[in-house]
């Protein structure tokens, strides 16, 4: 599941010799689990985040620190594997199913339930819940983001209490992905007694029972989130007794708390941050692949009425216009001085079908202004334009918990005003930032975005189907020749015509210019050295956390804790 990020990024400009030899060795080892023993199970992991989590209801993520915490506690029927494909059931590894059957025509497959899986209040795992799980999001009345991910599923049947049968509506490469991905597996006997319309504002989906190999503790909001080990999980307790999500109002003030000892764990470290990590002889730095990008969004439907198009945004002329106001190259250097790494669509680098190729919209301010002007906007007295008694005057919204997007949206201030175009900058807390995208309540945003391993995460960012309350398609960006092309996309199964698909419709979407491609996150980790992290994935650092070890040599007073929730 594809979901935007509530972590503000980075917003330095120096980056030492130093930090990047330590970044660089130490990369994303894979200490795996098979190597650890006995002394290695114990100890506390407190992670400090710049912001609190939401929801404990996998179906209703919406921010990466949900979905952090909600992996943690619920499975999936299979793993994906570290190499990340996508295609068919390669490299997948049983969790909630031991094992599945596909049908000759490949239009159902049968998952076999483990019957050593519990629910973490003791009930046994079953394909009912199963069957509920992907009803849920299917449900409207919910309005999970997840919907347009799984529409090739058509039901769940349930043969017997253990077993499970998928039936999709067509054979497609990643029929299989989309299931097992997608939805983690919550418990019906906890929520079906909940209306769906009613579970984003009911205790139920703060309860956080899973079947994970760790289980909810405690949960204060905008104080502390605990997680301790199910130590008699179906898949093996968890090497760490407890991980404690520690939230802060900020990003400086949480990464205060890591580089103070405070807590273990910082996710996303700036440059600067990083040369003293790795020289302060207490922790160590690890970069880590991602798949996160940056961006401008317009809107284009009016925030008052989303079936009339934005009175600005909605013509493509001024969108392409603006988009050539902007030195996208300058305002990299200026953020992030020499690390900084542009974007050129969108989507990440990391993802096998972007293409760094594809024809950009170049920064011409003259032809900007001509453009315009052709668009009907004529300069006023004081040099803004003016159509039909219109001011070229609208918002940029951007949470005020971020540095870096602080200083892209001065810089698109200063980039818009001399094309004749009046920005103003609206800051708020980042409740308030991601209600405005979730009705597309803003004129234009300042984006960052976490999407899948595959296309088919697109159509949840970048096609009709994304657009609803809710949904995660902020511009509401709606072309029915993309949303067909990356149908034909995920449903090829010859990988040269998934590329050459994807391309098209990203090509398509860059001519229409939904939105100005920024940058893609540097990610560097902060790590107390004592910790002992296996390899982290491009979709999520958080993936193997439950085989970090710390040796019980290296433990400091609060690895004692043990598996009692601390006081």
């Amino acid at each position: 599941m594809t979901c935007f990020d509530l972590l503000p990024r980075l917003g330095a400009r120096q980056w030492a010799p130093l930090a990047l030899a330590a970044a660089t060795l130490l990369g994303c080892k894979d200490t795996g689990s098979s190597s650890a023993g006995s002394g290695d199970v114990g100890g506390t992991v407190v992670v400090a985040t710049p912001g609190d989590v939401g929801t404990l209801l996998p179906q209703l993520v919406v921010t990466q620190a949900d979905r952090q915490v909600t992996d943690l506690l619920f499975d999936r029927l299979a793993e994906i594997g570290d190499d990340m494909n996508t295609v068919g059931d390669r490299g997948f590894k049983p969790q909630l199913a031991e094992r599945w059957q596909w049908a000759p025509d490949s239009m159902s497959i049968a998952f076999h339930i483990n019957p050593k899986a519990r629910w973490h209040d003791g009930r046994p795992v079953r394909a009912s819940d199963v069957r509920y799980s992907v009803a849920l999001i299917k449900d409207p009345a919910l309005g999970s983001t997840a919907g347009p991910l799984i529409g090739n599923i058509d039901s769940v049947s349930v043969k017997d209490s253990l077993t499970a049968v998928a039936w999709f509506k067509k054979r497609t490469p990643e029929q299989f992905y989309d299931l097992v991905y997608q939805v983690l597996i919550v418990p019906e006997h906890i929520l079906s007694n909940t209306p769906a319309a009613q579970m984003k504002t009911a205790d139920v989906a703060r309860r956080g029972i899973g079947s994970g190999r760790f289980r909810l503790a405690a949960w204060q909001p905008g104080q502390r989130l605990e997680l301790i080990a199910d130590t008699g999980n179906y898949r093996g307790r968890a090497k760490l007794d407890r991980v404690v999500f520690a939230p802060s109002p900020d990003f400086n003030t949480a990464a205060g708390r890591f580089l103070s000892g405070d807590a273990d764990m910082f996710e996303q470290l700036r440059p600067e941050q990083i040369t003293q990590a790795a020289a302060d002889g207490k922790h160590k730095v690890v970069r880590y692949p991602s798949f996160q990008y940056a961006y401008l969004a317009f809107n284009l439907v009016d925030p008052k009425e989303w079936t009339r198009p934005h009175p600005i945004f909605g013509d493509r002329a001024v969108r392409r216009a603006l988009t050539m106001a902007v030195d996208r190259r300058a305002m990299l250097r200026n953020v992030f001085d020499t690390v900084g790494t542009l974007l050129y669509g969108p989507g990440p680098q990391a993802l096998a079908v972007t293409d760094t190729t594809l024809p950009q919209i170049p920064y011409d301010t003259l032809k900007a202004r001509a453009l315009l002007d052709s668009a009907g906007w004529i300069p006023g007295p004081d040099g803004i334009r003016v159509k039909n008694g219109r001011r070229l005057e609208f918002g940029l919204s951007t949470p005020n918990s971020s540095a870096t997007r602080h200083q892209y949206a001065v810089l698109f201030q200063e980039a818009f005003r001399k094309v004749g175009a009046a920005v103003r900058v609206d800051e708020t807390d980042f409740a308030a930032y991601a209600a405005k995208q979730g009705t597309h309540g803003f004129d234009t945003e300042l984006a960052q975005y976490v999407t899948d391993p595959s296309p088919s995460g697109f159509k949840q960012s970048w096609t009709t189907a994304g657009i609803a309350k809710d949904g995660s398609n902020f511009p509401a960006y709606s072309n029915p020749t993309v949303d067909a092309l990356l149908d034909s996309a995920t449903a090829s199964f010859d990988p040269a015509r998934t590329r050459a698909y994807a391309r098209r419709a990203f090509e398509i979407i860059m001519e229409d210019a939904p939105a100005i491609w920024l940058y893609e996150p540097l990610t560097v980790a902060g790590l107390d050295k004592r910790i002992h992290p296996t390899k982290m994935r491009a979709d999520g650092w958080w993936s193997g956390l439950a085989d970090w070890s710390i040796p019980a040599g290296e433990r400091t007073a609060r690895d004692q804790i043990g598996l009692r929730p601390a006081q």
